[in-house]
């Protein structure tokens, strides 16, 4: 597969988790002192993506994920920069989970899935950066 776009991304070292929250519960989990946390609300849920041992015991949540940042700045008028990343994984049957913020894409990965992600995005000419501290 070619791809137009190679990237740097960092892999975090923390195990992140996937939650899940009714739209009018109230949200227990303590991300204050995460590298990276997100919050989406829509009418029907409230999805928190942090640090695996920031949520509660009993959360529903999908656990032991690795997060994956793109470290660029990237202007919106770049198009193919999470395709580049999502194709080869999805090739290799790797599911991801995406998030994007004003500056930069996360990608979210199975923590089982991280070391053969890594080989199908390097051998796409990514370079993945292996970070100890955030």
């Amino acid at each position: 597969m070619t791809i137009s776009h190679q990237l740097l991304l960092t892999l975090f070292p923390e195990l992140y988790a996937i939650a899940r929250f009714a739209p009018h519960e109230k949200i227990t989990v303590d991300y204050s002192r995460d590298s990276f946390y997100s919050l989406t609300k829509t009418s029907e849920e409230i999805s928190v993506v942090c640090e695996q041992s920031s949520l509660p015991a009993g959360a529903r949540a999908e656990r032991d994920r690795r997060l994956l940042r793109v470290d660029s700045v990237l202007a919106f008028e770049l198009t193919g920069i999470l395709y580049s990343v999502a194709a080869p994984l999805a090739d290799a049957n790797i599911s991801i989970f995406a998030i994007s913020s004003f500056d930069t894409d996360y990608i979210l990965i199975a923590d089982h899935d991280i070391e053969p992600a890594i080989v199908v995005l390097e051998s796409a000419g990514h370079k993945i950066h292996r970070s100890l501290t955030q």
